[in-house]
């Protein structure tokens, strides 16, 4: 509280270098300078498609954008690309997009594609001069060794894409999810080079991340007791969660679950648009986290429910009981 009669700094230091620093220990300062902070990935992501909008009506492009191959994915990519005009192509289409974005894990369907298979999907979905985003927000929940399955440590294929077909890669991030700090407002992009980062700076906002976000992301990224306290427990709680659902008369063995075990959240196919309806009515009523998979996604049977603690799976079972 200190330092907010200041103004944020300007070049986002230290907290950008202290991400960098979580991102890279062994080489943040080498990478430091193809990482952007922003208000949210909201902010960031539209930066990207605007200069991707800018570039493609450069060359007399019309731009196509296509999403992940999911039956749905987070819809602010999709959204700023129909907002600046991009032509949306069908997710699983085999043409080729000038923009492509996926969100891997996809929220909030909990595919995911593992660092080899994902690398293939970007060089046979990205047309030539196009740019790439690939949201790993929900990635940092795979494990303490999640930089190896990550986007983050490929710098060569990131590298090779822009050689190659001059395919701009963009790594994004909200931090709100892994640090459940949403009002904070804090994104970051990694870029294929500093000149690309550069040229997103340029047209950001001046002063978009507040001070208390910055401070914020200086502090978190040293607490390794909260990130090893979510690796050594999500994935026993996501399980237990499932186990509690079987239990319910409305289960009668016809539920489905989705995502991987590492995820944060639970994909559930109900069967029934009804009965999601009512899952997703029962819940808000007791304070229990769980989403409807039909505003903006159109799977009317399904709902998302978040992985918590026992006590409180034990209030959602409770207010299911009655489905």
């Amino acid at each position: 509280m200190s330092d907010i009669h200041h103004y944020p700094a300007a070049d986002q230091e230290p907290a950008k270098s202290k991400l960098a620093g979580f991102l890279w220990p062994m080489d943040a300062l080498k990478h430091n300078g193809r990482l952007l902070l922003g208000n949210g990935a909201s902010e960031l992501i539209d930066l990207v498609v605007r200069k991707a909008l800018e570039e493609a009506r450069c060359r007399g492009v019309h731009p196509t954008w296509k999403a992940g191959p999911w039956h749905g994915q987070y819809q602010e990519y999709e959204r700023s690309a129909r907002t600046h005009g991009f032509k949306i192509l069908d997710p699983f289409s085999k043409e080729r997009a000038d923009m492509v974005c996926i969100v891997n894990p996809c929220n909030p369907t909990g595919d995911y594609l593992p660092i080899e298979e994902l690398k293939a999907w970007l060089r046979e979905n990205a047309a030539t001069n196009g740019t790439v985003m690939v949201d790993e927000s929900m990635q940092l929940w795979h494990s303490s060794e999640f930089r190896s399955d990550s986007l983050i440590s490929q710098h060569e294929f990131m590298q090779s894409m822009l050689e190659n077909i001059n395919v701009s890669v963009h790594v994004m991030h909200s931090w709100t999810k892994i640090w459940s700090c949403t009002g904070l407002r804090v994104g970051s992009v990694i870029c294929p080079t500093v000149h690309h980062c550069e040229a997103l700076r340029k047209i950001q906002v001046p002063w978009s991340v507040n001070g208390p976000a910055l401070k914020f992301v200086e502090a978190v990224v040293k607490d390794t007791d909260y990130l090893n306290e979510t690796w050594n427990n999500t994935t026993h709680l996501r399980t237990y969660l499932i186990e509690q659902l079987k239990t319910l008369n409305a289960y009668n063995g016809q539920w489905v679950f989705y995502g991987k075990p590492f995820l944060s959240w639970v994909w559930l196919d109900v069967g029934s648009e009804a009965m999601a309806a009512k899952a997703v009515d029962k819940a808000r009523a007791a304070g229990v986290p769980v989403r409807s998979g039909k505003p903006g996604y159109n799977c009317n049977t399904f709902v998302r429910i978040a992985v918590r603690q026992k006590d409180k799976v034990a209030i959602l079972i409770k207010a299911w009981q009655s489905l």
